[in-house]
């Protein structure tokens, strides 16, 4: 499990640095902010940990709050799911933040909802599949997500049927909505001075506007030659 303390070697810099200027290559390292994601997700699980413990919070039978329970726990930290996921998606850092959104936009919308270890990493999937979809162009497909988080694609299509009803499909997700949740985890995280993590859906733009020129280069040269 990732400790909060490691975080005070990321200097500002380097944080920005690696979000604005990421280098998506086979050997890239894994994204900053999906550090910084795991050790949210953890401190709320550890929250959730001491509500139950205190005996304020009583378990719902609800759809909502059993939608993405597990039996079994998987064997895997939360840094190392989400590092897997990187590694076989290569999601930009910006889905992880537009997956954060939906996580809180969740819980809000469904208050017997608690973030626990047998329900954390189909939610992680889940809703990082749907970041995925929303912001980027080209998308794998629901199978292939499902192998990379250890569930079925039927598993996963449900899931993903059941959370965008209990969401009323509303994904939607404007760049002020984006900053203010980056600002969010900038103050989650400013144990050493204050993290910037990136503001990323206007770069992600840019970028998608230069693969689009890029290919309408590419296609030009072909037709010249």
């Amino acid at each position: 499990m990732a400790s909060s303390s490691s975080y005070l070697t990321i200097s500002p810099r380097k944080l920005r640095s690696d979000l604005y200027s990421y280098s998506y290559q086979e050997d890239s390292s894994t994204p900053l902010v999906i550090n910084v994601l795991a050790s949210l997700i953890e401190r709320s699980m550890a929250r959730t940990e001491r509500i139950v413990k205190n005996g304020s919070w009583s378990l719902s039978k609800a759809l909502s709050t059993n939608i993405f329970y597990c039996r079994d726990i998987p064997d895997m930290t939360i840094q190392s799911y989400l590092e897997r996921i990187f590694r076989y998606t290569r999601a930009i850092p910006s889905v992880y933040v537009v997956a954060y959104v939906y996580i809180d936009r969740f819980c809000h919308n469904n208050p017997g909802f608690r973030i626990n270890p047998r329900n954390v990493h189909r939610l992680l999937i889940t809703t990082i599949m749907c970041a995925s979809k929303y912001v980027e162009d080209m998308n794998y497909r629901n199978s292939y997500f499902g192998k990379v988080g250890g569930l079925t694609t039927n598993e996963l299509n449900k899931l993903e049927l059941d959370f965008l009803f209990l969401m009323d499909f509303k994904l939607h997700v404007n760049v002020s909505v984006f900053e203010s949740y980056c600002c969010h985890l900038e103050r989650e995280v400013s144990i050493g001075g204050g993290y910037h993590i990136e503001r990323t859906l206007r770069c992600a733009e840019e970028i998608k506007a230069r693969h689009r020129e890029d290919k309408g280069f590419r296609n030009i040269a072909r037709v010249m030659l």
